[in-house]
C-alpha cells in the first residue's frame, strides 16, 4: 500500500476513524495529574509558621548523624580492645605453658578456649582486624588441652 492510497482511505473514512478514536478514550482512563491547591497553600502557610522550627530539626538531625558516627567509632574502638584483651589472655596463657607450668583446671582451660573463640570470631567477622598474631599460641594451648584430656590429669 503506498502513501497515496493510506492518505485517500484516511480522508475517506474520517468520521469511522474519529469514532474508533472516540471510543478508545471513553474505554481507556488516564490517570489525570492531580492538582490540589488548598494542599500547596497549607504547606506554603505550614513553612512560614514552622520555619524555626524546621531549621532547628535539620539542627538537630544532623547533630544526631554527627552523634551516630562517633558512637561508631568508639563501638570499634571498644571491639579492638576486647579482641586485643582476648589475644593477650591467650598469649600470656601459653607463656606459662611453655615455662612448663601446665598444671591448671579444666575449668581454666574452657576460659582459655572461650577466649580463643571469641578471638577467633571477631577476626573472622573484622577482616580488617589485623588478626594471626597468636596462631601458634593457640595452637599449642589446643594441644595441650586436648593431651590434658586425653591423659585426664587437669588439676582438680
Amino acid at each position: 500500500m503506498s502513501l497515496m492510497e493510506i492518505k485517500e482511505l484516511l480522508s475517506e473514512n474520517t468520521g469511522t476513524l474519529l469514532a474508533i478514536v472516540a471510543i478508545a478514550m471513553t474505554l481507556i482512563e488516564v490517570t489525570p495529574i492531580k492538582v490540589n491547591p488548598w494542599s500547596a497553600f497549607g504547606r506554603w502557610i505550614g513553612r512560614i509558621f514552622n520555619g524555626d522550627v524546621l531549621k532547628k530539626l535539620d539542627t538537630l538531625e544532623k547533630g544526631q548523624h554527627e552523634t551516630r558516627k562517633r558512637l561508631d567509632e568508639h563501638i570499634r574502638v571498644d571491639d579492638e580492645r576486647d579482641a586485643n584483651l582476648h589475644r593477650q589472655r591467650i598469649l600470656r596463657f601459653n607463656a606459662d605453658l611453655m615455662k612448663g607450668d601446665d598444671c591448671y583446671t579444666h575449668e581454666y582451660f574452657v576460659d582459655v578456649l572461650h577466649d580463643i573463640d571469641e578471638y577467633e570470631d571477631f577476626c573472622e567477622s573484622h577482616p580488617g582486624y589485623k588478626n594471626n598474631r597468636a596462631v601458634m599460641a593457640i595452637a599449642n594451648i589446643k594441644r595441650v588441652y586436648e593431651q590434658h584430656e586425653k591423659d585426664e590429669d587437669f588439676l582438680i
